[in-house]
């Protein structure tokens, strides 16, 4: 009788879970085709497109396209580097559209080898939006930006982290693909491949034997999600085998959360090597360190493309109390630092880095506290301006 009763609702189910494997496969087969990194040397132009996003988005990323523009003032006269404007990228036009980016964006936006992206809204359940994808969650897909890089340093802590998250899998790979089985039942899904550990593991260690820095902590919770934590597990370990000088541990995803609180133990910590979801929550809870989300950038990097951005959201609540002037445009500009160094400006990079610290850490003539009480978004902007023509 209860199989009769079901019968329907599983046949259905299983149909929607079959469609969700057939195109995770195909996925694999384009990432087993996939060349090599582009070389950005190479380009006569460098296209660097900027779409400012919703929210408090437009207040910060105003700040950031001001700053790289100062910085690469010479290489856009000579040709060298283009600033594109990327419209639509709001939620008003996402949901005219509804679609997490529309056509004409994502066209716009694969026109160009670099993006600035600053906060978009996600709409959640609940909120009488309707359900569309989240817009860095569809650009990472369709773009393949495959690894989520967030830097975390507080200086006089000990504290100077390099956290790689798989950006393309894990619960987020198929996040708008569940769906209710009966009125009782919900799945969702969670995806891992041989392909996409492999080349998250492959970055970080590299990244890390680049940069002089002896060890990768690997985090997951394979002791309990067997399957896919265990099998990217033992794909990172397989990358580890060829980086013989990097010393490799194990953290259980929420030890971790508690050990980056651990005075003694956080020191020791130098590249964190997670799954998607355990990477986004623990790089959050590592911003917090240094002064919070609005103080961290990261980038999404990918064989023919990248993208660079805050890692917190659209902070609507800001817009709506008339505060979004005061937010902080550091996350911005922190993921501006990474966007130079990706393309081989390291210099200049080095030199953001320092007016940012000056800024930030040391003189801290300004100090965003996100209300009046502090700095505007456009004063902290001139501060940073200023510093870098001084250095």
């Amino acid at each position: 009788m209860e199989k009769e009763k079901y019968a329907a609702e599983l046949s259905v189910a299983m149909e929607k879970f079959k469609k969700i494997l057939e195109d995770q496969l195909v996925r694999i087969e384009d990432m087993k085709a996939q060349g090599d990194f582009v070389d950005y040397a190479a380009l006569k132009t460098l296209r660097i497109g900027v779409c400012v996003g919703d929210g408090i988005g437009p207040t910060i990323s105003a700040q950031a396209r001001r700053v790289l523009e100062f910085v690469l003032a010479d290489l856009v006269e000579s040709g060298k580097v283009e600033f594109v404007d990327i419209e639509g990228l709001t939620i008003e036009n996402r949901i005219a559209h509804k679609k997490a980016i529309p056509d004409d964006v994502m066209a716009a936006l694969k026109s160009c080898h670099i993006i600035l992206k600053g906060p978009t809204t996600t709409p959640q359940k609940g909120s009488g939006m309707p359900n569309i994808e989240s817009a860095n969650v569809a650009m990472r897909k369709a773009l393949d930006l495959f690894a989520n890089i967030r830097p975390v340093k507080v200086p006089e802590e000990g504290i100077n982290w390099t956290i790689f998250r798989e950006n393309t899998e894990g619960g987020y790979a198929v996040g708008s693909s569940g769906f209710n089985v009966t009125e009782d039942l919900a799945v969702d899904f969670t995806i891992t491949t041989k392909q996409g550990s492999d080349r998250i593991a492959r970055l970080a260690y590299d990244y890390a034997r680049k940069n002089g820095l002896n060890r990768v902590s690997l985090v997951t919770k394979a002791n309990v999600i067997k399957t896919t934590d265990g099998n990217f597990l033992e794909d990172c370990h397989k990358v580890a085998d060829l980086y013989p000088e990097i010393t490799t541990d194990e953290w259980y995803a929420d030890i971790m959360t508690a050990k980056l609180v651990d005075k003694k133990r956080r020191r020791d910590f130098k590249v964190l090597l997670l799954p998607n979801l355990y990477g986004d929550i623990i790089s959050d809870e590592a911003a917090e360190f240094q002064g919070g989300v609005g103080t961290a950038g990261c980038a999404n990097i990918g064989k023919k493309y990248a993208m660079f951005e805050a890692i917190h959201g659209s902070a609507p609540r800001m817009v709506t109390e008339g505060r979004a002037q005061y937010a902080d445009p550091c996350s911005m500009l922190r993921a501006c630092v990474m966007l130079l160094s990706h393309i081989g400006l390291q210099d200049r990079a080095d030199k953001l880095e320092r007016a940012l610290d000056i800024c930030s850490f040391e003189e801290k003539k300004y100090v965003i506290t996100g209300r009046d009480t502090g700095a505007t978004c456009q004063q902290f902007g001139d501060y940073v301006m200023e510093t870098l023509q001084s250095l």
